[in-house]
């Protein structure tokens, strides 16, 4: 199967985790797009979905689904959302679309998190995906000093600027043996929006697209 064959795989398989009747937490990316494109087929059936990007936004719109500005919804059941690593025990690295931040917050108000991605996505130790952090503009060489003296190699993402207007640094060469304590760490760095591990917001189940189906993992 090839890799979009398998994205759709699971887009479709995590239909089965959206709670009827009640509104969704929908993430971002290629992934993605394949389960928004499944739950257009039942938007009859939800109250509406919450986004974590504008992209996402504007795909579901298109496609009749409504879309709720997260300010009004207290909680939602099940978030969906991809991964560009995953763990064994359900911490990511995320954004590699640039949307790490608003995906950080549908998560906090989720009661779980399904990771949707394939099989290439899950890892013995976070790190080989170069890592994102968003940060506010005028704080990017301070923290670009941080996380050299950490032992990485960050690089500000040419030509990108976030949805909440602020620039990407991808960090190499990091091992990430402790997710919650270096998320924790460089999370308190003055002038970080958000880095891209999920570990306080990590997944309760990941459904990993395979060449002989979709594998269940739970965490």
């Amino acid at each position: 199967m090839t890799q979009d064959e398998l994205k759709a795989l699971v887009g479709r398989a995590a239909i089965d985790y959206v709670v009827p009747g009640t509104v969704v937490g929908v993430g971002t990316g290629s992934t993605v797009n394949c389960f928004i494109d499944e739950l257009a087929k039942i938007k009859d059936r939800i109250a509406g979905a919450v986004s974590s990007s504008q992209k996402s936004t504007e795909r579901m719109q298109a496609l009749g689904i409504k879309v709720l500005d997260p300010n009004t919804v207290e909680s939602v059941p099940v978030y969906i959302d991809g991964a560009d690593e995953i763990d064994r025990g359900g911490h990511m690295i995320k954004g590699g679309g640039a949307a790490l931040t608003r995906e950080k917050i549908v998560a906090d108000i989720a009661e779980r998190f399904v990771c949707i991605a394939d099989a290439s996505k899950l890892v013995d130790t976070l790190g080989g995906f170069a890592l994102p952090v968003e940060v506010i503009p005028m704080a990017a060489g301070q923290i670009e000093r941080r996380l050299r003296a950490l032992g990485g190699e960050p690089r500000l993402r040419e030509g990108v600027v976030t949805d909440n207007g602020n620039v990407i640094l991808d960090v190499k060469g990091l091992s990430i043996t402790d997710p919650a304590a270096l998320e924790a760490e460089i999370n308190q760095w003055p002038g970080v929006v958000t880095v891209g591990i999920f570990a306080r917001n990590k997944a309760s189940v990941c459904l990993l697209g395979t060449p002989e189906g979709v594998r269940k993992l739970e965490f």
